[in-house]
């Protein structure tokens, strides 16, 4: 199998810009660092142009690039911020022990998930699905949001996140499992209506 040829790094902004940007926008929520990061991407892959081995498309070659500077910002990030400062309880989440009893079951009084009125697959095909989503990762905290694209998203192990945003294995179960319990709820609000608005 021949090894497919890059296009010419003049093109890129044109053919992967609008696309890179929505990648990292939707894992910094900051403008001005998503476009930041595309440049820096484009820059490092001119620089890597020579070791581009062609066994994957050039969009996917990019965007591995843009996953190093991605967790390079996590790091800087969790560097600059003091470690006892952990995300608390996403706004307006009311506590843990009034969703679970003592043996960790869902209390039956309680707001148990339901399953949802279709295939989880179709959902997931509608644009509106990925824009009630963005909105939703939109309401986490940072570094909320970060466990759990890093996780969930990017498919990066445990070792690494923990690595990355400098935490300790249960601090991420923490974090990921109130991204989780907030998405469920927010997507369940959003797209089929449960529960306020």
């Amino acid at each position: 199998m021949t090894p497919s040829p890059l296009s010419d790094p003049e093109g890129w902004p044109d053919l992967h810009g609008d696309y890179l940007y929505r990648y990292a926008l939707l894992r910094t929520r900051e403008p001005v660092v998503a476009e930041e990061m595309v440049q820096e991407t484009f820059l490092a892959a001119l620089q890597a142009r020579s070791r581009f081995a062609g066994q994957s498309s050039e969009r996917s070659w990019l965007v591995g690039i843009m996953k190093h500077k991605i967790a390079d910002h996590y790091r800087k990030a969790a560097r600059e911020t003091p470690s006892a400062n952990l995300d608390g309880p996403v706004a307006g989440e009311e506590p843990e022990e009034l969703f679970f009893e003592k043996g960790g079951h869902w209390r039956r009084d309680q707001d148990i998930p339901a399953a949802w009125p279709e295939d989880a697959d179709a959902a997931v095909e509608r644009q509106e699905f990925w824009d009630v989503l963005k909105r939703c990762l939109g309401e986490l905290p940072q570094r909320t949001m970060q466990a759990f694209t890093l996780r969930e998203v990017d498919e990066v192990t445990t070792e690494e996140i923990c690595s990355t945003l400098k935490i300790t294995p249960n601090n991420l179960w923490v974090l990921l499992h109130r991204s989780r319990k907030h998405l469920r709820r927010c997507l369940e609000r959003h797209l089929y209506g449960r529960g306020q608005a």
